[in-house]
Formats: C-alpha cells, structure tokens, sequence
C-alpha cells in the first residue's frame, strides 16, 4: 500500500512537471506568463564566460530552458515552474522597442498578468546615490526627443542648446504636453507597485569593495555619492548618446523635472527605457500587457558627473577604460540580488499577486 501511494506521488509530480514544462506547440494554448526578466545586452554565452546583464539569472534564478526567438535579438530564457521568462533586447532604444514588441506580440505567450521587471545597469547622478546603488523608477523620461542647438552657437543667456518641441527657449514655461505627433517624453510607471518594490528590497545588503571606495572617495562633497551602496527611488533617463559632465547632469536634472511636472527625480542615465516604455504602451492598448504591472530597477556602473578636480574628459576617458562602466561587476550584482527579490515574491507567491499589483502597505519582509 505505501508502495502504491509513493509511485502514484511520484507519478502525480512527473504529470504535472511535464505539464508546467510545455510548449505552445504540446497545448494548443499561451503560455502564461508570470514575470517577464527584461535585461538590455549580455556579452558571450548566457552562462559561464565574462557576465553581462543577463548571466546572473540565466545561471542562478535560474532560466534553465532556451526558446527560440527570431524575430528579436537572442533567444529567450525560461523557467517553466515559476513561469518566469527572460529576454535581452540588446542595447539602445530601437533595439529595446523592436525586441519588446516582437516579445509582446508573440503568440506563444499570454503576457494578459505578466510582471515585467527591467534590471539593467546605468550612470548615476552623484546628487541621488553612489556607485554600486540601486535606484528604482517612478517616470522614465526621454532624453533624445528636442530641439538642439551647438554650445557654441546659443545664446549667452540660454543654460543648455536642448530645447524642448514646440517651444524656442530651454525650459520654457509651461512644459508642452508629454504626449505629441512628435513622440511621448515622459512615461509615469505604476507608483503604488514601485513604492512596493522600494520597501520589499530597501534592506537588500549590497556589497562594498575596494574597487567602490576608490571611485566614491572624490565625492565627498556629494553626501549621497559618498555612502556605500543603497537601495533608493530614482528616475531614468533614457537616450542614446553617452553622455558624461556637470553641465550634462545639471540639464539631465531639470530636464526630468521639466517633463515630469517636477513630481519626478533624475537619478539614472540609460538607454533603453524609453523605447521598451514605448512598445509596453502600445501593446496595452492592445490589451496584450498591462502597463501598471511595469517596474524599472536601474544600478549604478558609473557616476555622470565628475568630481574634485576631475573633469568630464577624464572622466570619460576613465570609464572609457572599462567600456563605459567603472563599477560594472558591482552594479550587474546589484541589478540580480535587488530585482532577484521582486522577481521572486511575484512567482513564487504568484496566487497573492495575478488578480491586483502590489501596493506599499502590502510589501513582505522576508
């Protein structure tokens, strides 16, 4: 009789694992998706050889299934039992736009209660936080769509050449609508589900090194540039050109307060977020995702503004150095251990989650 009732467990559980473990192909049906893992470019394989923003959780969520994925830029990853899809959409924003629509179009998935959790790396103002920190976002904010006219040729009076659409000055009050034929320059994520993930991951302990110390310690004048790594709410700013210096992060920082109503904070400089921001919203519209279950969780490879008596061509010449990102390994392992926490909570306790987002005063401490 236990002989029985142990084949027909162990029977049970091989059923369900092939059931959890099938393809679209083997049910007829989507896959419903959990959580979507969005990282921006990884550098060899998916596991084993120098990590980019993918390899951590290939290798230790992990993503143990490989699923084809033409019309985008890698192949996907998956994990069947949590329902937990990975993708790399490669790195700048018509990459990024072009590989999440083809995700969100794919009729292989039902994306209909997805999570999607972008974790990549970025620049960080020295005025929001350090090297090696954490910075989760409330606005995404586009920093490519303007007028501009060279340094050189600007009026004495004007602060920067960016000038925004459909006006003739910087910053001219008001702010034009965010939304136009020209573009949208700011997107508003879900605040209740990020306030969330702020205080489920607030207490996530991120390493210090040796390496952290040394690019922290011109800093000392910038209060939050000087602390060790932190978790904190930030929002990113996203376009294509690297850009690097104090008068680049002055602008960066009133160009996010411009869009945004002042209600928004620049703290990372990226590339991506836009255009993923861009597809998400057009696939809501199409009622394929649902653009309140989007967090965007940004960690620091580098500071955007010099410090002490260096300038921005040093410091562009030193990040330069480590391909753009002095803290690199830091920030990739911060991007894993502090989004590995949100992506976790939502699968694993998806029954708590696949009905309503999360909000702050639901958060659990583990």
């Amino acid at each position: 009789m236990i002989y029985r009732t142990a084949a027909f467990a162990i029977l049970v559980t091989v059923l369900l694992a092939g059931i959890r473990g099938r393809s679209v192909a083997d049910t007829g049906a989507p896959i419903p998706i959990h959580v979507v893992v969005v990282t921006t470019f990884e550098i060899g394989s998916d596991t084993g050889d120098v990590p980019g923003e993918f390899q951590y959780w290939v290798e230790r969520f992990p993503l143990p299934n490989t699923l084809p994925f033409p019309q985008g830029y890698r192949s996907l990853r998956y994990d069947p039992v949590r329902g937990v899809l990975g993708i790399v959409t490669g790195e700048g924003a018509e990459r990024g736009a072009a590989s999440i629509m083809a995700l969100g179009s794919d009729p292989r998935f039902d994306f209909s209660k997805a999570y999607w959790v972008v974790a990549g790396i970025a620049g960080i103002d020295p005025n929001a936080g350090s090297v090696g920190s954490a910075a989760w976002a409330k606005w995404v904010v586009n920093a490519d769509l303007a007028y501009e006219v060279d340094a050189r040729d600007m009026p004495p009076s004007w602060p920067t050449g960016i000038v925004p659409f459909e006006r003739s000055e910087p910053f001219a009050s008001p702010a034009p609508a965010a939304e136009s034929i020209r573009g949208q320059e700011a997107y508003e994520l879900n605040a209740g589900l990020t306030d969330w993930a702020y205080r489920l991951t607030a207490a996530t302990k991120l390493d210090d090194d040796a390496n952290l110390q040394r690019l922290r310690a011109p800093y000392a004048a910038f209060p939050k540039a000087a602390r060790p790594p932190f978790v904190l709410q930030g929002d990113s700013l996203c376009g294509d050109r690297y850009w690097v210096g104090s008068s680049m992060n002055t602008w960066a920082e009133q160009w996010v307060s411009y869009w945004t109503g002042s209600r928004g904070t620049f703290a990372t400089t990226a590339e991506e977020d836009a255009g993923i921001m861009q597809s998400l919203t057009f696939l809501a519209a199409a009622k394929r995702v649902d653009a309140q279950r989007v967090l965007v969780l940004r960690t620091a490879s580098d500071f955007s503004a010099p410090a002490g008596t260096e300038t921005a061509a040093s410091l562009l010449a030193k990040d330069a150095d480590k391909h753009g990102e002095s803290a690199y390994r830091e920030a990739l392992e911060a991007a894993y251990r502090v989004g590995g926490r949100v992506v976790t909570e939502l699968s694993t306790h998806w029954n708590l989650y696949v009905d309503t987002p999360p909000s702050a005063p639901q958060y659990r401490v583990r």
